[in-house]
């Protein structure tokens, strides 16, 4: 079964990432992949609570790197389209960083 993730940033820039079945992960890795990522992108919470929703991580970690890494780094973008794929648990993810919005 195949999986996209589409990130959409401002001006058009989109990158879309095709998963297979082999691309896979497991939801508690994809979480702990991005909770690594938010640590080392150095990301802020988008709620004064603090709270951080794994949708709100998703968007934070996307809007931190920005598109040039997107653009830059395969394997980066790779992982991020694995762990979001798989954390959300949907097979069609797209993330519009501008409208800090996600949809299946």
């Amino acid at each position: 079964m195949r999986s996209e993730v589409k990130v959409c940033f401002a001006h058009g820039q989109e990158f879309e990432t095709t998963l297979t079945e082999a691309d896979k992960m497991a939801p508690d890795v994809a979480r702990r992949w991005l909770d690594e990522q938010f640590v080392a992108n150095d990301c802020e919470p988008l709620r004064a609570s603090g709270k951080v929703l794994i949708a709100d991580k998703i968007l934070v970690v996307a809007a931190t790197v920005g598109p040039h890494r997107f653009a830059d780094d395969a394997e980066f973008r790779h992982g991020f389209a694995r762990a979001a794929a798989a954390a959300l648990g949907r097979p069609v993810v797209r993330i519009d960083v501008e409208m800090r919005e996600i949809g299946y």
